[in-house]
């Protein structure tokens, strides 16, 4: 998906390029305009919804064209498409519904079968334990990782503690201990939570998760 948008980014400058007469002169400004139209639609349908085109980005490809003479009239499909980039994101965004996701944040729920959580490495780690704790901050189970690679990592808990007992249904908090040559990682705890819906507003999609929390896709870490 990614390489497809690029080659759209690349054909729309090539556009502009022809626009602004740095090519052949025989293409009316009528056509140059569909043709950009064609491109930047295009753009808009293979985007990645964890990126998407932002409206900036947009806007300053349209603005480059209204220097030509006789494009006017592009200026009042601004807001239509910005309408139809929204609307794509959210058509995207809907195929999240009832999938899991890990997004920041600090806590773990168990049913009695434990749960998944995760965790961001900046760079990779030599070790990796979490320590879980109760509501009272007491540490019922330490979980040890091993060496783990920079970037999202899925984790899951078997819902024991460390006498081997069942932990009680709840929620609880976890700590990240993570190395890297014997010194520490700033690494970045995430929760599992499940989309149950999506919202439009001004600031684009959000993502209403199970845990009762809201989300942009661009906070999303992995997708299950």
């Amino acid at each position: 998906m990614a390489t497809t948008v690029q080659n759209t980014n690349t054909a729309s400058q090539a556009l502009l390029d022809s626009v602004n007469g740095k090519k052949s002169k025989t293409d009316s400004t009528q056509e140059a305009q569909d043709r950009f139209m064609t491109l930047l639609v295009t753009q808009m349908k293979n985007q990645d919804p964890l990126n998407p085109m932002d409206n900036a980005q947009v806007t300053s490809q349209m603005a480059q064209l209204s220097t030509v003479s006789g494009i006017n009239k592009l200026n009042s499909t601004v807001e239509s498409l910005m309408t139809s980039l929204q609307m794509g994101q959210s058509y995207q965004a809907a195929n999240m519904i009832g999938h899991g996701v890990l997004v920041e944040g600090k806590t773990l729920t168990t049913d009695g079968e434990g749960g998944y959580f995760g965790v961001e490495l900046p760079v990779g780690a030599d070790k990796l334990s979490i320590d879980i704790k109760d509501t009272a901050g007491n540490t019922i189970r330490t979980l040890d990782f091993g060496a783990q690679t920079a970037g999202s990592v899925p984790l899951i808990w078997d819902g024991h503690t460390n006498d081997g007992t069942i932990a009680a249904n709840g929620t609880y908090q976890f700590d990240i201990n993570a190395t890297v040559g014997g010194q520490p990682v700033q690494a970045t705890r995430l929760s599992f939570a499940e989309v149950k819906s999506i919202s439009n507003s001004s600031n684009g999609v959000t993502l209403n998760l199970s845990n009762l929390s809201s989300v942009s896709t661009s906070e999303v870490k992995e997708i299950f």
